[in-house]
Protein backbone atom coordinates (compact mmCIF):
# COMPACT_ATOMS: atom_id res chain seq x y z
CA UNK A 1 0.00 0.00 0.00
CA UNK A 2 1.35 3.44 -0.94
CA UNK A 3 1.68 6.55 1.15
CA UNK A 4 -1.32 8.68 1.96
CA UNK A 5 -1.29 12.25 0.71
CA UNK A 6 -0.58 13.54 4.22
CA UNK A 7 2.55 11.34 4.43
CA UNK A 8 4.03 12.58 1.13
CA UNK A 9 6.76 15.17 0.89
CA UNK A 10 6.21 18.33 -1.13
CA UNK A 11 8.39 16.88 -3.90
CA UNK A 12 6.32 13.68 -3.99
CA UNK A 13 3.10 15.71 -4.16
CA UNK A 14 4.43 17.87 -7.01
CA UNK A 15 5.42 14.69 -8.87
CA UNK A 16 1.91 13.27 -8.42
CA UNK A 17 0.19 16.59 -9.17
CA UNK A 18 2.18 18.41 -11.87
CA UNK A 19 1.21 21.70 -13.49
CA UNK A 20 -1.18 20.84 -16.33
CA UNK A 21 -2.66 23.50 -18.59
CA UNK A 22 -5.71 22.95 -20.80
CA UNK A 23 -7.72 25.00 -23.25
CA UNK A 24 -10.74 26.61 -21.64
CA UNK A 25 -13.67 24.25 -21.18
CA UNK A 26 -17.22 25.62 -20.81
CA UNK A 27 -18.04 22.75 -18.42
CA UNK A 28 -15.89 24.44 -15.76
CA UNK A 29 -18.65 27.00 -15.15
CA UNK A 30 -21.13 24.15 -14.59
CA UNK A 31 -18.75 22.46 -12.15
CA UNK A 32 -18.45 25.73 -10.24
CA UNK A 33 -22.23 26.23 -10.11
CA UNK A 34 -22.77 22.67 -8.85
CA UNK A 35 -20.13 23.16 -6.15
CA UNK A 36 -21.52 26.58 -5.19
CA UNK A 37 -24.93 24.96 -4.64
CA UNK A 38 -23.37 22.19 -2.53
CA UNK A 39 -21.46 24.72 -0.40
CA UNK A 40 -24.59 26.81 0.15
CA UNK A 41 -26.54 23.72 1.21
CA UNK A 42 -23.97 22.28 3.61
CA UNK A 43 -22.72 25.52 5.20
CA UNK A 44 -25.89 27.58 5.22
CA UNK A 45 -26.57 31.18 4.35
CA UNK A 46 -26.06 32.39 7.92
CA UNK A 47 -22.28 32.00 7.48
CA UNK A 48 -21.83 32.69 3.75
CA UNK A 49 -21.46 36.32 2.70
CA UNK A 50 -20.37 35.78 -0.91
CA UNK A 51 -19.16 32.97 -3.19
CA UNK A 52 -17.21 33.60 -6.41
CA UNK A 53 -15.60 31.54 -9.13
CA UNK A 54 -12.05 32.90 -9.38
CA UNK A 55 -8.84 31.86 -11.12
CA UNK A 56 -8.21 31.10 -14.75
CA UNK A 57 -11.11 28.66 -15.15
CA UNK A 58 -13.45 31.61 -14.56
CA UNK A 59 -12.14 33.49 -17.62
CA UNK A 60 -13.66 32.32 -20.90
CA UNK A 61 -10.98 31.43 -23.45
CA UNK A 62 -8.07 31.45 -20.98
CA UNK A 63 -5.64 28.56 -20.78
CA UNK A 64 -5.97 27.11 -17.27
CA UNK A 65 -5.05 24.40 -14.84
CA UNK A 66 -8.26 22.30 -14.90
CA UNK A 67 -9.16 23.01 -11.29
CA UNK A 68 -11.93 25.26 -10.08
CA UNK A 69 -10.88 28.00 -7.65
CA UNK A 70 -13.67 29.22 -5.39
CA UNK A 71 -13.52 32.19 -3.06
CA UNK A 72 -15.89 31.60 -0.14
CA UNK A 73 -16.28 34.71 1.98
CA UNK A 74 -17.70 34.04 5.42
CA UNK A 75 -19.28 36.04 8.22
CA UNK A 76 -17.05 37.09 11.11
CA UNK A 77 -19.09 34.92 13.49
CA UNK A 78 -18.69 31.76 11.39
CA UNK A 79 -17.90 28.71 13.50
CA UNK A 80 -14.60 27.63 11.91
CA UNK A 81 -14.62 24.19 13.57
CA UNK A 82 -18.06 23.55 12.09
CA UNK A 83 -16.85 24.79 8.70
CA UNK A 84 -13.80 22.49 8.65
CA UNK A 85 -15.89 19.53 9.82
CA UNK A 86 -18.70 19.94 7.27
CA UNK A 87 -16.28 20.49 4.39
CA UNK A 88 -14.21 17.43 5.31
CA UNK A 89 -17.40 15.35 5.46
CA UNK A 90 -18.05 16.45 1.86
CA UNK A 91 -14.72 15.40 0.40
CA UNK A 92 -12.54 18.46 1.05
CA UNK A 93 -9.03 18.17 2.43
CA UNK A 94 -8.16 20.87 4.95
CA UNK A 95 -4.74 22.25 4.03
CA UNK A 96 -2.99 23.17 7.23
CA UNK A 97 -0.74 26.14 6.49
CA UNK A 98 0.72 29.18 8.17
CA UNK A 99 -2.04 31.64 9.03
CA UNK A 100 -2.48 34.25 6.34
CA UNK A 101 -4.49 37.44 6.80
CA UNK A 102 -7.81 37.09 8.52
CA UNK A 103 -8.22 33.97 7.87
CA UNK A 104 -7.15 32.41 4.60
CA UNK A 105 -8.05 28.78 5.04
CA UNK A 106 -7.48 26.46 2.08
CA UNK A 107 -9.37 23.30 1.23
CA UNK A 108 -8.81 21.00 -1.73
CA UNK A 109 -11.04 18.40 -3.32
CA UNK A 110 -10.22 15.95 -6.10
CA UNK A 111 -6.71 14.99 -5.00
CA UNK A 112 -6.18 11.23 -4.65
CA UNK A 113 -3.22 8.91 -4.02
CA UNK A 114 -3.42 8.08 -7.76
CA UNK A 115 -3.40 11.71 -8.96
CA UNK A 116 -6.13 14.14 -9.89
CA UNK A 117 -9.80 13.12 -9.91
CA UNK A 118 -11.98 14.27 -12.83
CA UNK A 119 -13.14 17.35 -10.88
CA UNK A 120 -10.65 19.31 -8.77
CA UNK A 121 -11.52 22.24 -6.52
CA UNK A 122 -9.50 24.74 -4.49
CA UNK A 123 -11.64 26.46 -1.89
CA UNK A 124 -10.23 29.71 -0.49
CA UNK A 125 -12.07 30.70 2.70
CA UNK A 126 -11.77 34.28 3.96
CA UNK A 127 -13.80 36.92 5.73
CA UNK A 128 -15.57 39.23 3.29
CA UNK A 129 -13.17 41.77 1.84
CA UNK A 130 -11.70 43.66 -1.07
CA UNK A 131 -9.80 40.67 -2.54
CA UNK A 132 -7.32 40.98 -5.42
CA UNK A 133 -8.48 37.76 -7.11
CA UNK A 134 -11.86 39.31 -7.90
CA UNK A 135 -10.31 42.35 -9.56
CA UNK A 136 -7.82 40.27 -11.56
CA UNK A 137 -10.57 37.93 -12.78
CA UNK A 138 -12.80 40.80 -13.88
CA UNK A 139 -9.91 42.56 -15.62
CA UNK A 140 -9.02 39.43 -17.61
CA UNK A 141 -12.68 38.90 -18.53
CA UNK A 142 -12.87 42.44 -19.97
CA UNK A 143 -9.40 42.67 -21.50
CA UNK A 144 -8.96 39.65 -23.76
CA UNK A 145 -5.54 40.86 -24.97
CA UNK A 146 -4.21 40.72 -21.40
CA UNK A 147 -5.81 37.29 -20.92
CA UNK A 148 -3.98 36.04 -24.02
CA UNK A 149 -0.72 37.50 -22.72
CA UNK A 150 -1.33 35.77 -19.38
CA UNK A 151 -2.04 32.45 -21.10
CA UNK A 152 1.21 32.75 -23.08
CA UNK A 153 3.15 33.48 -19.88
CA UNK A 154 1.66 30.39 -18.23
CA UNK A 155 2.65 28.22 -21.20
CA UNK A 156 6.26 29.43 -21.01
CA UNK A 157 6.37 28.83 -17.26
CA UNK A 158 4.79 25.38 -17.37
CA UNK A 159 7.85 23.83 -19.01
CA UNK A 160 10.19 25.24 -16.36
CA UNK A 161 7.95 24.70 -13.32
CA UNK A 162 5.90 21.62 -14.24
CA UNK A 163 6.76 19.96 -10.92
CA UNK A 164 7.25 23.08 -8.79
CA UNK A 165 3.88 24.62 -8.00
CA UNK A 166 5.35 27.29 -5.70
CA UNK A 167 7.89 28.34 -8.34
CA UNK A 168 5.16 28.50 -10.98
CA UNK A 169 2.96 30.70 -8.80
CA UNK A 170 5.86 32.97 -7.82
CA UNK A 171 6.91 33.41 -11.46
CA UNK A 172 3.39 34.72 -12.31
CA UNK A 173 3.23 37.13 -9.37
CA UNK A 174 4.68 40.22 -11.05
CA UNK A 175 2.22 39.96 -13.95
CA UNK A 176 -0.75 39.31 -11.64
CA UNK A 177 0.16 42.19 -9.31
CA UNK A 178 0.64 44.61 -12.21
CA UNK A 179 -2.81 44.01 -13.68
CA UNK A 180 -4.53 43.73 -10.31
CA UNK A 181 -3.29 47.22 -9.48
CA UNK A 182 -4.64 48.53 -12.81
CA UNK A 183 -7.93 46.69 -12.23
CA UNK A 184 -8.37 48.24 -8.80
CA UNK A 185 -8.03 51.70 -10.35
CA UNK A 186 -10.43 50.77 -13.17
CA UNK A 187 -13.10 49.23 -10.94
CA UNK A 188 -12.64 51.60 -7.95
CA UNK A 189 -13.16 49.28 -5.01
CA UNK A 190 -15.96 47.32 -6.66
CA UNK A 191 -15.60 44.55 -4.07
CA UNK A 192 -15.08 46.69 -0.98
CA UNK A 193 -17.77 45.53 1.48
CA UNK A 194 -17.81 48.87 3.33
Amino acid sequence: MGKSLSEMSLEELWELFPIILKEHNSIWKDWYLQEEKLLSNIIGNQYIKRINHIGSTSVKGLLAKPMIDILLEIAEDCDLKFLVSVLEKNGYIFEKQPQKPAPHIMFMKGYTEKGFAEKVFHLHVRYIGNWNELYFRDFLQLHKDVAVEYGNLKMRLMDKYERDRDGYTEAKTEFVNKYTKIAKMEFENKYNPN
